[in-house]
């Protein structure tokens, strides 16, 4: 059974072992991004037959109409109801936070005002393998769609068949995602980011992946940009005497079983309370589909902190800024205003995590690693860029001319005064 930790006692370093950048990583991502870039669709069939196991040359690497109308198919008119629901909640939420460009006047005569933007292309990267993530789909296309971003590729690991799951096809076709390519790891990365025949460079990417996909965003940022370098999944849950333990024990297991490198970890100043979380933990542990993956998680990155009070609980969860915050304490509200930095703050007994991971609305693409402290949540923000506007009539640079002048020259760019004092006396 887990031990409990004080809080004194314990490094919180170990909550960020799991992101250690590894060179023999970076070696290897380093190869496949040049060989993408020298070989193009030929590396990326013959690295997708090594890595996936998937032989696309007869198919194809773009999914075809025929492979979403199989997809649409498969599934159940009752998953495809709840993807629906879902979808319209995410959508409504982002819908909140579109931008609008805007022009002012300001003092003399000057002219401000701000352009928003969409980016013109985007690259969603969508996990998948023997894995199906449709919930990453609708986390990334739709902010996507809420900007107005005109173009959306979307890229997943195929199965061994060369499919993907039709689960995925058809999230992607709810939110309106025709290209999409059946590439995975940093293969994938470096198509988005260079370029092939087969798939057009876009202007950034986006969505989580493995270690590989993470370090490739990370070599090809500055070519294109990138939304964030994201870890292994983690939650923080801060609880007081009226956790319920079986409640805290399921949403610790359900970041664990996650990746054996995601961290879960439960701070209360109620010693009972942990006792009884960390045998609740033991006991949903066994039969867990995932029990291998989630026990390993556990035992290698999970903990039980033991505080003296929960504003010392807060401070802890502060310097940590956990991807995830679940606050199931009696009073969630009061507290979530000492909430400095997190990805996600979930409010009481009956927010667990998994309703922000697929249906509640905000985006659950969120900064891990403590990133949080300087990072937000992907969002419409994401795929927009602003452009300032600047116009000043003959008389408001006139009376500025002096000002700027002087800013200019004290730093030695003499060029730069004389571009506003050249202007001096002109009426047009």
């Amino acid at each position: 059974m887990k031990e409990i930790v004080r809080l004194a006692d314990w490094d919180p370093a170990a909550m960020r072992g799991a992101y250690a950048d590894e060179a023999e990583v970076a070696e290897t991502v380093a190869g496949i991004l040049a060989r993408v870039a020298a070989q193009k669709d030929e590396a990326l069939y013959e690295l997708t037959a090594l890595f996936d196991g998937a032989d696309l040359r007869k198919t194809g690497l773009r999914v075809t109409e025929e492979e979403t109308a199989r997809a649409y198919a498969a599934v159940t008119e009752e998953w495809l109801a709840a993807l629906r629901a879902a979808l319209k909640n995410i959508r409504s939420y982002h819908e909140k936070q579109k931008r609008v460009s805007w022009l002012e006047p300001a003092a003399g005569g000057a002219m401000l005002g701000q352009l928003v933007r969409p980016l013109e292309s985007v690259g969603i990267y969508v996990p998948g393998g023997q894995a199906s993530y449709p919930s990453s789909v609708l986390m990334n296309a739709v902010p996507a769609a809420v900007a107005g971003v005109a173009r959306v590729v979307m890229t997943s690991p195929p199965r061994r068949d060369g499919t993907l799951s039709a689960e995925v096809l058809v999230a992607a076709r709810e939110c309106g995602v025709a290209e999409i390519y059946k590439i995975g790891g940093a293969q994938a990365i470096a198509a988005l980011a260079f370029g092939t025949p087969a798939v057009a460079p876009v202007d950034k990417i986006t969505g989580p992946g493995n270690v590989y996909v993470t370090q490739a965003k990370k070599q090809v940022y500055g070519r294109v940009d990138i939304d964030m370098l994201a870890g292994p999944s983690e939650i923080v849950i801060l609880a007081d005497e009226t956790g319920d333990p079986a409640f805290l024990a399921a949403d610790l297991l359900a970041q664990a079983e996650h990746d054996a490198r995601a961290c879960a970890v439960c701070i209360s100043p109620r010693l009972p309370l942990l006792r009884a979380v960390a045998a609740e933990v033991e006991t949903q542990l066994t039969g867990l589909p995932r029990e291998n993956i989630a026990r390993r998680s556990w035992e290698d990155n999970g903990a039980l902190i033991w505080a003296d009070s929960l504003a010392q609980c807060l401070d802890l969860v502060n310097a940590l800024a956990p991807e995830h915050l679940e606050l199931a304490v009696a009073d969630p509200f009061v507290w979530l205003g000492r909430v400095r930095s997190a990805g996600a703050v979930f409010l009481g007994a009956h927010t667990p995590e998994p309703v922000g991971d697929y249906f509640a609305g905000p985006d659950h693409i969120l900064p891990t690693g403590g990133t949080a402290r300087f990072h937000s949540v992907l969002d419409v923000d994401t795929f927009l860029k602003k452009i300032s506007v600047l116009h000043y009539s003959p008389e408001a640079l006139q009376a500025a001319e002096g000002q700027i002048a002087l800013l200019a020259r004290s730093e030695g760019l003499e060029a730069h005064a004389r571009a506003v004092e050249r202007r001096r006396g002109a009426r047009c």
